[in-house]
């Protein structure tokens, strides 16, 4: 079967988050038509945004930001003229322990965190540096993120601050997480970290919708075309041997779109039920990986909840593993109001996920005033819930066997997932970064950037 010229091929990317659109942005620099399919609307995936009313700018479903070495989704930023919207801030971290908040932001910080002792509290200070030793994250695709870390920082150290962590994070999986999971999140953290041993974050102004628009516009600008409401139900493949299939169309409700060539950035497990007709075994590597949901509780306040950013919430009682409070790093004028996001990753047959906005709420709110007596139902002007299905894949021990390849039997397929980011994990720069190699892939060496 003859391949159609690099020029001439019809190309479709299902998916508009972050992959999907840079890889789609990708495509028209360098001189290619295609056509964006997003089931949803609006646009950007994990990182979709919405209105507040009376809000100066959107906010995000889900609590982002950038760390300061989070280079592609920066550089990206500036590529598309919206540098100017980077603002870097100083944040504020802290752990909910022993019935208070304690502050982590600094080194001076640590060495005040009486729930360990002065060696164990060294020993936690100290995790950074001895991951940083590591050079080739496979020397920990054998180990657990448990074990690992109980080695490098003793017992306490793990049952104190890291064992509330993986299980409130990853719940019935925080046995199974592998080390190079963590290994990754402490290298990323740590190298985000001024000279005094703070850390410094970056938000856009406007948000995150603001790169997505820049990204939707520089892709219609290039002659791209970007749908919403546009799901797709399934793949038309040409008939032909099991080594000469080829991709000739995606199927939405609203018809076949014509493809040559698809670049595929849903999770795992959506992209094995539009593959499973055409290749079983490429599907069944796709199911291999589990994934977590994700809900976020998103308060608008009329006072602030605490002073911090990120609080982490080593309380098993608890129902949420952390405690962002926005407004602690964006300023509230942006809003008019303090905005906290209440996170939780759980199974998608937990109760907490099937229940009504209003029922989380009533939920959550017993449990908030236990943690922070001050706070009344009287301080909440509005609430808002978010789900996400396929929020985060669980990487287990040598997670780098079951990633399926980027293509499979089927010509002209290209999978560019999350769950492939491997041994990064799930971020909208890592997204990026994906999403514009998958394009270069589809062009071939003469589009090497």
């Amino acid at each position: 079967m003859n391949e159609p010229s690099l020029s001439s091929r019809r190309i479709v990317v299902i998916g508009g988050g972050f992959a999907g659109l840079s890889a789609a942005y990708e495509l028209t620099r360098l001189g290619h038509r295609l056509i964006v399919l997003e089931a949803d609307d609006p646009l950007g995936g994990l990182a979709a945004s919405f209105r507040l009313s009376g809000a100066d700018q959107p906010l995000e479903w889900f609590y982002h930001h950038w760390f300061t070495n989070d280079v592609d989704a920066l550089d990206l930023c500036r590529e598309l003229g919206i540098g100017d919207a980077l603002q870097y801030r100083a944040s504020s971290t802290g752990t909910w322990c022993d019935g208070r908040v304690w502050r982590l932001s600094t080194p001076m910080d640590l060495l005040k965190f009486k729930p360990l002792g002065l060696l164990d509290r060294f020993r936690l200070g100290g995790l950074v540096l001895k991951a940083r030793r590591v050079k080739d994250w496979r020397e920990l695709e054998n180990r657990t993120a448990a074990s690992w870390l109980t080695d490098l920082a003793g017992p306490r150290v793990y049952k104190t601050v890291w064992e509330p962590l993986l299980r409130g994070k990853f719940g019935p999986y925080a046995e199974e997480i592998s080390a190079v999971w963590l290994w990754n999140k402490l290298c990323l953290r740590g190298s985000s970290r001024g000279k005094g041993g703070r850390e410094t974050l970056v938000y856009p102004h406007g948000g995150f919708e603001r790169l997505i628009d820049a990204l939707t516009k520089a892709i219609r600008d290039g002659g791209g075309e970007v749908r919403t409401h546009a799901a797709v139900t399934g793949l038309e493949v040409a008939a032909g041997s099991a080594d000469t299939r080829r991709i000739t169309g995606v199927r939405t409700a609203a018809g076949v779109v014509p493809a040559d060539v698809v670049i595929a950035t849903p999770a795992l497990p959506l992209l094995a039920d539009l593959i499973q007709p055409h290749d079983t075994d490429y599907a069944a590597r796709c199911r291999k990986i589990d994934y977590l949901a994700a809900l976020c509780l998103v308060l608008e306040l009329r006072k602030p909840l605490s002073q911090t950013y990120w609080m982490n919430v080593n309380d098993a009682e608890f129902p949420y593993v952390g405690i962002i409070e926005h407004t602690n790093f964006e300023p509230p004028a942006s809003y008019g109001r303090h905005i906290v996001y209440l996170s939780k990753y759980l199974p998608a047959d937990a109760p907490l996920y099937a229940m009504s906005d209003d029922d989380v709420l009533a939920h959550s709110l017993p449990h908030m005033q236990r943690l922070m007596p001050a706070f009344t139902r009287q301080d909440v002007l509005g609430h808002h819930v978010f789900r996400a299905r396929y929020a985060q894949p669980v990487v287990v021990r040598h997670y780098s066997g079951l990633i399926p390849p980027p293509t499979c039997a089927l010509a002209g397929l290209h999978v560019a997932s999350m769950a492939q980011i491997y041994p990064k994990d799930r971020g909208t720069s890592y997204a990026i970064r994906q999403g514009r190699h998958a394009a270069r892939e589809v062009c071939g060496k003469s589009c090497d950037a």
